[in-house]
């Protein structure tokens, strides 16, 4: 029998509660513990072992992998680089109720919810979320830490900076251009491009908010 790689999970709320379903499903990893402020307790079963000052001390025990679990992007982002300068390798999370094409090309701290597609060479850069059925078509770039919510739909051929999170059921044709740490409103709907640093609300998304 195979030796399963031992994982820690970074976070303990409900964003890791799907993420430790999906890895609990793949044969190749074992999860030994989460960290959270709040120690103490299970969550989906798994123990909390402490905050993330732990890591190191788990690092030294041999554990080697981890996964970030966390759904805001500014705080995964810091928490990704912290368990990368500890030391640590991280994991995709993929369902296998996702599609994933042969083509596609993924980075590593990735989520890829139930669901959700990805379709012929589509890039998805490092700590980036997919959620739930959330759909990114052919050709499409979507960079380091971004989260595109559940439902969104996202056409060919589309590129998306660093750090942008597309809100529940956000959709975007085809070619456009979304800037790095943009917010896009719930149900936002994209026919043109849009600039970095910006929070842009509805049909068709306009812009509302400069952010900093």
């Amino acid at each position: 029998m195979a030796i399963r790689c031992k994982v820690v999970i970074i976070g303990a709320g409900g964003h890791a509660k799907v993420v430790i379903d999906m890895i609990q499903s793949n044969p190749e990893f074992e999860i030994i513990g989460c960290t959270d402020r709040i120690g103490n307790r299970k969550i989906s079963g798994i123990p909390v072992l402490g905050d993330d000052s732990i890591l190191p001390q788990l690092y030294e025990q041999g554990i080697r992998h981890a996964f970030v679990a966390i759904g805001g992007n500014s705080v995964r982002h810091q928490l990704a680089r912290h368990a990368l300068d500890t030391g640590f390798e991280l994991i995709n999370a993929i369902s296998p109720h996702a599609y994933v094409a042969d083509s596609v090309i993924l980075g590593s701290g990735i989520a890829v919810m139930p669901g959700a597609v990805l379709n012929a060479e589509a890039c998805i850069g490092n700590n980036s979320i997919i959620n739930t059925c959330a759909s990114v078509d052919h050709e499409c770039y979507i960079g380091e830490t971004c989260h595109i919510a559940p439902g969104c739909n996202i056409s060919g051929n589309v590129r998306i900076g660093e750090g942008t999170f597309l809100g529940t059921g956000t959709k975007v044709i085809d070619g456009m251009t979304i800037g790095s740490w943009s917010i896009l409103g719930s149900g936002a709907v994209v026919v043109k491009d849009i600039p970095s640093y910006c929070l842009a609300v509805g049909v068709p998304a306009k812009i509302i908010k400069k952010l900093t």
